[in-house]
């Protein structure tokens, strides 16, 4: 071997070792990542939020997020590879750093969004803020999750409509199928109502639901009255709580406001309602100046006629 060659042969060598290092360094990284986001979840499972998953969604979430995270560190290692491999070959590679340097500005500035729908994916896995078939509200739309990749959440709504959401606009999550639901309901009997009477009724509805066989299975915690809400402008309010499991509260409460009527009209408690008064004149009345006379009957709706001197019956 002259002396010519010798030095092309020493770079191409130390070229190959970087080429076989990097690719040690990427099998290493994708293991290290893949291993530090099972810890992760794991954790979760047993101590966190996601407890309530099956194993085959842990597994697709780490299998998600390891690639994630392992291809990000794999380019990375591959552009630090490559730069020295060229190096080493005797290139300049100045012009190059500074040109990786420039498209990543120009790449940081132009995807932030990309990147944080990303990151906040990642995030929302890691954490169990919902999943799949839960109903929850973010980003101002309430639906049920009927897709997730890390980059977007898709919602379906009441009416049907489909929404995508990116994942980077989601800052509050409301999820309202996770574990236990609450049934919060206010009711209102009218002044005059024996109030222990009405509680008693209400209390005895939550324990025939509680004991009834369709219902008993969706129901934690039987609804019951917890206190007096609120001394209001029509009524007495109530406040009825229970709890039910995960999705049932409002297939429950609808159940529940069913038995309520019919118990109340049972037991003769009355439901108030709005008063509302109704000025009519009688168009064919004239006053001593020959201009419309007002009325003289107050129309109540809900209610019998007053007499007044400002209202008369139409």
């Amino acid at each position: 071997m002259d002396v010519l060659t010798e030095p092309l042969v020493a770079h191409l060598l130390t070229a190959v070792a970087i080429v076989i290092g990097a690719l040690v360094l990427m099998w290493l990284a994708r293991r290290f990542v893949h291993g530090a986001v099972k810890t992760l979840l794991d954790r979760e499972a047993t101590e966190g939020t996601a407890q309530e998953l099956s194993a085959i969604e842990i597994h697709k979430r780490i299998d998600t997020l390891g690639d994630l995270g392992g291809r990000v560190a794999q380019a990375f290692i591959a552009i630090v590879a490559a730069l020295m491999v060229l190096g080493e070959l005797g290139l300049d590679i100045g012009p190059a750093v500074a040109g990786l340097g420039v498209v990543g500005i120009a790449v940081g500035f132009g995807a932030q969004a990309f990147v944080r729908d990303y990151l906040n994916g990642a995030l929302i896995l890691i954490e169990n803020q919902f999943a799949k078939g839960d109903v929850v509200r973010i980003a101002g739309v309430a639906g049920t999750v009927e897709d997730f990749s890390l980059r977007r959440t898709t919602l379906r709504d009441l009416d049907g409509v489909v929404h995508t959401v990116p994942n980077g606009e989601i800052t509050v999550t409301s999820n309202q199928t996770r574990v236990w639901a609450r049934i919060n309901q206010d009711v209102t009997v009218a002044y005059g109502t024996d109030v222990d009477v009405a509680i008693d009724v209400v209390d005895g509805v939550g324990r025939e639901m509680a004991e009834d066989p369709v219902w008993k299975r969706r129901i934690l915690e039987r609804p019951r009255v917890e206190r007096v809400e609120e001394l209001g402008e029509y009524g007495i309010t109530l406040k009825l709580l229970g709890s039910v499991r995960a999705g049932e509260q409002w297939a429950t409460a609808g159940e529940l406001r069913k038995r309520l009527l019919a118990a109340f009209r049972e037991h003769g408690i009355e439901i108030p309602r709005p008063q509302r008064v109704v000025l009519a004149r009688d168009p064919h009345a004239l006053d001593a100046d020959g201009e419309p006379a007002p009325g003289s009957v107050q129309l109540a709706a809900n209610g019998p006629p007053e007499t007044g001197p400002e209202a008369s019956r139409g």
